[in-house]
C-alpha cells in the first residue's frame, strides 16, 4: 500500500512539473490589459462602437453598469443597445432613468425582447437582437460600426475600459479581444473560491495559448467582449452559436478557427503558386490573402463583475450550472475529470496525512513538496484578487469542494435540471 501511495504522489508531482514548465505558463496571471500602454490618439479615424447588453430581470445593477459605459472616457463614437429579455422587475425603467439622468438618453436604445425561439439560448437570442437593431440604426448610414462590444449587464466598467480595449485591438490587428473582469471577491465563500475559479479557467485555457494565432486554444470571457463587426459577418454571426451555453468560448474559437482555416488555406495556395508550373499551363491567379482570425484574452485590475456570491451555495449553482456542458456532457470525461482532479490536487495532502501516521517520511516529504508547488503556483491569483495567502494552501480543499459541483452538475443534467438560469432550463 505504502508504494502505490508513493506511486500516485510522485505521478502527482510529475504531472504538476509539467504543467508549471509546459503548459503556457497559465499560473503566472501576467495577461493583463492594464499593464500595457495602449493609445489610440494618433489613428486618423476612431472606430465607431456600438455595446450589447442582454439584461434578464437587472434592476438592482443595470443603472451601475450603463453609467459605468455611458462615462467611457473613450473619444470615438459610442452607442448602447440594452436589449430587455422580458424583465419582470422594471429593468428598462432603471435603465432610461440611469441615461436620463447623466443626460445622454440619445446614446442609449432599449429594445424589448421578444420570446425565445426554439434551438436559441436566452442570453445569446438578446444578442441577436441587439446586433439586428444596430444593423437597423446604421442601414441608411454610410459608417458602420467597426466594433461590437457584447458585455453583461452585471459589469462595472473602468472609464478608459473600452479606450484600452479598441486600442489593443487596432494596434495588434485583433478580431477578438476579450477581458476576464475582477469578479467580486469579498465575502468569505468568495475569497475561498473566487480565486480558484480564475485559476482554474487559466489552466483549462492558458491564456498565453489563447493569444497565440499559432495555437489552436481559443477562450473568451463572456463579460466583457471586443469583437469586429466583419469577424462576427464572416463566422455566420450569433446564430452560429445560437445553441452554445459556454458561449463565449464558442465564439472565441469560431473566430479563432475561421482565421486558422483561412491563414492555411492562403498558405496552401502561397505553396501551390511558388511551385514549378506546367508550360503548356498558365499559372492561376493567386487568391488575395485573408488575415487569420485573431483573438486576445486577458485579465483586468479594474473592470468589475457587480454579481455577489455571498454564500457556498450560490457559487455552487454558478459552477454546476455549465461544468457538465464544459465535458461535453460526456460520462468518460466526467469519469476521468474526477479522477484526474483528485491525482493532481488530492493525493498530495492525502500522503503527508498517512505519511504521518505511517511513519514514512518519504511519502510524507513527497506529499509535501507537491502540495507547496501547487501553493506556490496558486499565490500569483490570490495576489491579483489581494486575498489573505495562507487561502494558497487550502487548494486541495477548494479543488474537492469544484469536483463535488463537477458531478452535481452531471447530477443535475441526467435529471433534467441542468443550465437553469433566470428562469430557464437549457437541456443539453
Amino acid at each position: 500500500m505504502a508504494a502505490i501511495v508513493l506511486g500516485l504522489i510522485l505521478l502527482s508531482l510529475t504531472i504538476w512539473l509539467g504543467l508549471l514548465s509546459f503548459w503556457g505558463q497559465f499560473w503566472r496571471a501576467d495577461q493583463q490589459l492594464e499593464v500595457e500602454t495602449l493609445h489610440i490618439t494618433s489613428l486618423e479615424s476612431l472606430p465607431v462602437v456600438c455595446a450589447v447588453i442582454p439584461a434578464r430581470n437587472e434592476a438592482d445593477l443595470i443603472a451601475t453598469t450603463l453609467r459605468s459605459l455611458l462615462l467611457q472616457d473613450y473619444p470615438g463614437s459610442l452607442n448602447v443597445f440594452l436589449v430587455d429579455d422580458r424583465s419582470t422587475d422594471r429593468t428598462a425603467n432603471f435603465a432610461e432613468g440611469a441615461a436620463y439622468a447623466l443626460d445622454k438618453p440619445q446614446q442609449l436604445h432599449i429594445i424589448s425582447g421578444k420570446s425565445l425561439p426554439p434551438g436559441w439560448s436566452g442570453k445569446l437570442w438578446a444578442i441577436e437582437q441587439g446586433i439586428q437593431a444596430v444593423e437597423t440604426l446604421y442601414a441608411t448610414s454610410l459608417q458602420k460600426p467597426d466594433y461590437f462590444l457584447l458585455t453583461d449587464a452585471d459589469i462595472e466598467h473602468d472609464v478608459s475600459n473600452l479606450r484600452r480595449l479598441v486600442a489593443k485591438a487596432v494596434q495588434e490587428d485583433l478580431d477578438l479581444v476579450s477581458v476576464m473582469v475582477r469578479l467580486r471577491c469579498e465575502s468569505f465563500w468568495e475569497k475561498l473560491l473566487i480565486p480558484a475559479f480564475v485559476f482554474f479557467f487559466q489552466k483549462l485555457y492558458p491564456f498565453r495559448w489563447v493569444n497565440s494565432p499559432n495555437n489552436p486554444t481559443a477562450a473568451a470571457a463572456g463579460g466583457c467582449i471586443l469583437i469586429r463587426r466583419e469577424a462576427l459577418e464572416q463566422i455566420g454571426g450569433i446564430q452560429a452559436i445560437r445553441q452554445t451555453l459556454i458561449d463565449d468560448c464558442a465564439l472565441a474559437r469560431a473566430v479563432k478557427e475561421k482565421g486558422r482555416g483561412a491563414e492555411e488555406q492562403t498558405e496552401k495556395q502561397s505553396n501551390s503558386s511558388s511551385s514549378p508550373a506546367s508550360p503548356a499551363s498558365p499559372a492561376s491567379p493567386a487568391s488575395p490573402p485573408t488575415s487569420p482570425g485573431r483573438i486576445w484574452l486577458g485579465l483586468s485590475t479594474l473592470t468589475r463583475s457587480l454579481r455577489p456570491y455571498p454564500s457556498l451555495k450560490t457559487i455552487w449553482d454558478m459552477v454546476a450550472r455549465t461544468a457538465y456542458t464544459q465535458l461535453d456532457y460526456s460520462p468518460l470525461l466526467l469519469l476521468g475529470t474526477l479522477l484526474g482532479m483528485t491525482l493532481i490536487y488530492l493525493i498530495p495532502p492525502v500522503g503527508v496525512i498517512l505519511g504521518l501516521i505511517w511513519g514514512n517520511w518519504a511519502i510524507a516529504f513527497t506529499g509535501l513538496c507537491t502540495w507547496l508547488l501547487m501553493t506556490w503556483a496558486y499565490l500569483p491569483t490570490i495576489r491579483f484578487y489581494k486575498c489573505p495567502l495562507w487561502l494558497a494552501f487550502c487548494l486541495p480543499a477548494i479543488a474537492f469542494l469544484y469536483t463535488l459541483m463537477t458531478l452535481d452538475s452531471a447530477l443535475r443534467h441526467w435529471q433534467g435540471r441542468g443550465g437553469a438560469w433566470k428562469g430557464r432550463v437549457y437541456p443539453g
